[in-house]
């Protein structure tokens, strides 16, 4: 038998993560801005879970460029937005294009089409949050090198139409 001492447990992410993987905070003027760079699946399903820090009640605004459609909600119930969201987590992750933000009075939280997060704060929790969750805090994050003009995003009918439905279910007016 051997035995050795407490080690700390490593999850799959970290384990797997490219060295590009990490986010950025900063302050200016009040507000502080993370910026996460992960693989997309990571990124979808980090945008997915921190929404439940938010509030009861949120506003919430959808891009879609591909088809060219926007939608918006106020105090729609964070549940509701929650479940609609896990709906769509893998096309999400598979295609992109979708521009998706989820906001507070003191939070906000962006999806953009590249599939990079977003976070905008009148606090520094998320600072700890993040670190929290397995993230490294960097100086600089390299963006997407894969980045597409806004007219250009492949075909993807199903995440159109699971877009659509959500924003039907959610009862969302178009912007």
């Amino acid at each position: 038998m051997l035995f050795r001492g407490k080690q700390p447990e490593a999850s799959i992410w970290r384990r797997f993560r490219a060295s590009s993987d990490g986010f950025t905070f900063t302050e200016a003027d009040g507000v502080f801005t993370a910026h996460i760079v992960a693989n997309a699946e990571r990124v979808v399903d980090l945008f997915w879970t921190l929404t439940d820090l938010l509030g009861p009640a949120i506003d919430l605004h959808i891009d879609d460029l591909r088809s060219g459609r926007s939608w918006h909600g106020e105090s729609l119930p964070l549940p509701d937005v929650r479940d609609s969201m896990a709906r769509l987590r893998l096309l999400l992750a598979r295609y992109g294009g979708i521009q998706i933000s989820i906001y507070t009075s003191e939070d906000q939280l962006s999806l953009n089409e590249h599939l990079e997060l977003f976070i905008y704060s009148k606090s520094d929790k998320w600072l700890y949050l993040l670190e929290g969750r397995g993230l490294e805090e960097m100086p600089q994050v390299q963006t997407k090198s894969w980045k597409i003009k806004r007219q250009v995003f492949p075909a993807a009918p199903d995440l159109v139409n699971a877009l659509a439905s959500a924003a039907e279910r959610l009862g969302l007016a178009r912007a």
